[in-house]
């Protein structure tokens, strides 16, 4: 099967592309480049549309990495019928809901470099986000939520840089997640890097400016745990 081109790895920004269905698999297709996020590293796949030629769409609901043969696999509703192998189509996301996630994912990295603990799980959703932390002591919120602020205000632009799996194995103070492992396994790893913020391997959106993420707030601390304290942040 063909691998799929991620063109978000390099141009989050972009919002849609023309594409060619290469695979059919379960109720999915598969493209030879795509603009859809897969799902993975606490980031939600994806959804959006497929459009043919003929003006019509097909409503994708999400993206996932096929169990089997790790195909980039866009899932298409039930209701629809699947495409031909070999079908031009426009790839569109629905722009709004990534660009959230955009934010929020981007918030998580200002985030970890508020609380100077190993993170021990995450996830990123509408409106929302969690990271857990391997933390024994109780933190303040209010403070959490000032300090993560200031930080966003800075408006630090955003680069992307890859290394190779050697070098990342080589630097391990790089890596702040005890529970999920970067996207290593394909020669190179990319990291993100927020100037004078923060630094890390990661494979999701993200924005290009701090300061796009805008006012947050953390909504609640929740103890998990011996040592482990679960910080949830949603915007304001």
């Amino acid at each position: 099967m063909t691998t799929t081109v991620k063109l978000y790895n390099e141009d989050p920004y972009l919002k849609e592309c023309t594409s060619t269905v290469t695979g059919i698999v379960d109720h999915g297709v598969t493209l030879d480049r795509s603009v859809f996020y897969c799902q993975g590293g606490g980031q939600p796949g994806d959804t959006g549309v497929l459009v043919l030629p003929n003006g019509s769409t097909k409503k994708i609901v999400n993206t996932i990495s096929q169990r089997e043969t790790g195909a980039h696999l866009h899932v298409l509703d039930e209701e629809e019928a699947l495409p031909e192998v070999g079908a031009e189509v426009t790839a569109r996301i629905d722009w709004e809901r990534r660009y959230g996630f955009m934010r929020m994912h981007s918030c998580m990295h200002m985030l970890c470099a508020v609380i100077d603990a190993p993170v021990t799980g995450g996830s990123v959703s509408e409106g929302r986000a969690r990271l857990d932390f391997d933390l024994p002591e109780p933190i303040d919120k209010e403070a959490v939520t000032d300090a993560l602020n200031k930080l966003i205000q800075q408006d630090q632009p955003r680069h992307f840089r890859w290394i190779t799996d050697e070098e990342l194995q080589s630097q391990p103070e790089l890596v702040r997640t005890m529970s999920v492992s970067p996207p290593m396994g394909h020669g190179e790893v990319r990291l993100v890097e927020f100037e004078q913020i923060d630094l890390q391997p990661c494979g999701g959106t993200h924005v290009s400016r701090s300061g796009e993420i805008g006012e947050v707030r953390v909504s609640k601390i929740e103890k998990k745990g011996k040592q482990n304290r679960r910080v949830i942040v949603e915007f304001a």
